[in-house]
Formats: structure tokens, C-alpha cells, sequence
């Protein structure tokens, strides 16, 4: 019998590296391939392989596809929150307003990172999360329209965040946190002084074949981050 969830696929292609069936540096095949041999979605698949890239297993490199690790290391495990779950699980009510939600030329910064050519429309959204009414975090984010499958949904009725964690499986990744001064527009969504000390979150994310999204998140005062090892 197949493996249908994604703990089931993890467990048989950690088991297939165990017994060298892929051997370390060996290419791993795709999302697409693994999916019709298991007959589950991909994006069942791309959360099996997200959790081995997590804990080292494999190694995940945009347009290089996944091979298995030459040194397997355990690493931290980033998941990439729903942020009304974060705030429910404070004993909050989470709620959220859409600040802005345009097309325009994405900046010279956002489409290096991306890897998009100069002048590339994106959709931007900034949006501010709340918990019991109070500002928790500032969200501002460039969105690929060509990385999404149809029409995108409402998102003053769900958070971009929630929605592209549920429907749109990245492959690759990358995230960064610094604190920085709040500038005027984020000190004014957040309550706070303009300069005041704020955690941030800086993350880009990728299909296979293309790029997803850039967001950067500004947490109120007091919020805290926790990770698994």
C-alpha cells in the first residue's frame, strides 16, 4: 500500500536514504514525479520534503532541485507561522485590516532578490494583524500573480499570510530577523514612536520554478519567537 499522508512519504523516502536506494549527493526526484507515485497532491509532498530539508536530511537549492545531504545535520525547524493561530493561541481574537493592496513596479531591492527582472509588477499588500484589537504585527508584502494557480481569494476576509501557508507549497526559502527603528508608516499602524526598536522578519519564498512572494513583518513590542531544535 502507498504512503498517503505526508508523515508516510518522509518516513519511505528517509527510508530509501537509509538504504542508499539515494545515496548522499544523489538528485531526488521532483515534487511532480514523487506525487504520481504516491498518489497524493503535491503539495502533500512538498510538505514531506519540506520537513526532511528542515531537519537536514536534504538539501533544497531553487532550479538545482533536492539531493540528499552530504553531511546530514539536524537544524532548527522554521516553520513560517499563520499568524492568526499565533494569536489564538495567545487566548487573543485575531482580526486584521487591509492597509494596501495595489499593483505596482516592485523596487530595484525587492525584484534582486526575487530574481525578477527590473520593473516587474507586483501585487503589494500591507497588512496590519491584531490581537483583541491591539496591533500585533505590520505586514508589508510583494506577491507574484504568476506564482499562484487562479484567481486569488478576498484578502480583507483572509490574510494573505494564511492564505498563500494553505494553498501555495514553496520549494525553497530564505528569512532573515534584525531589529530596526520603525519608520514613520509602520510606527503609526503600530501605536509605537517613530525609531522605536522593532523585531523583524524578513522572508522570500519560491516554487520550483518561480518566485512567490517577499515580506517583511514588524512585531509590536513584545512579541517573542520560539523555534524547535
Amino acid at each position: 500500500m502507498q504512503p498517503q499522508g505526508w508523515e508516510s512519504i518522509r518516513d519511505e523516502v528517509s527510508a530509501r536514504i537509509r538504504a542508499r536506494l539515494w545515496a548522499p549527493g544523489d538528485t531526488i526526484p521532483g515534487e511532480e514525479t514523487l506525487a504520481q507515485e504516491f498518489g497524493v497532491a503535491r503539495a502533500t509532498v512538498n510538505r514531506a520534503m519540506r520537513e526532511l530539508a528542515a531537519t537536514g536530511v536534504i538539501e533544497r537549492r531553487r532550479k538545482a532541485g533536492t539531493r540528499v545531504a552530504l553531511l546530514p545535520a539536524r537544524r532548527a525547524l522554521l516553520e513560517i507561522a499563520v499568524i492568526r493561530l499565533e494569536v489564538e493561541g495567545k487566548g487573543a481574537a485575531y482580526s486584521h485590516q487591509v492597509l494596501e493592496d495595489r499593483m505596482e513596479a516592485a523596487p530595484p531591492p525587492v525584484v534582486a532578490r526575487l530574481g525578477l527582472p527590473a520593473g516587474t509588477v507586483l501585487r503589494r499588500l500591507r497588512t496590519l494583524h491584531l490581537a483583541d484589537g491591539q496591533p500585533w504585527a505590520y505586514e508589508d508584502r510583494w506577491l507574484n500573480p504568476a506564482a499562484l494557480v487562479g484567481e486569488a481569494p478576498d484578502f480583507t476576509q483572509v490574510s494573505a499570510n494564511e492564505w498563500l501557508v494553505s494553498h501555495v507549497p514553496y520549494a525553497t526559502g530564505d528569512i532573515a530577523f534584525s531589529a530596526e527603528g520603525a519608520e514613520p508608516d509602520v510606527a503609526v499602524a503600530l501605536g509605537v514612536e517613530e525609531g522605536a526598536a522593532l523585531f523583524v522578519t524578513d522572508r522570500a519564498t519560491w516554487t520550483e520554478a518561480q518566485p512567490i512572494t517577499s515580506v517583511r513583518l514588524y512585531h509590536a513590542p513584545g512579541y517573542r519567537m520560539r523555534s524547535a531544535l
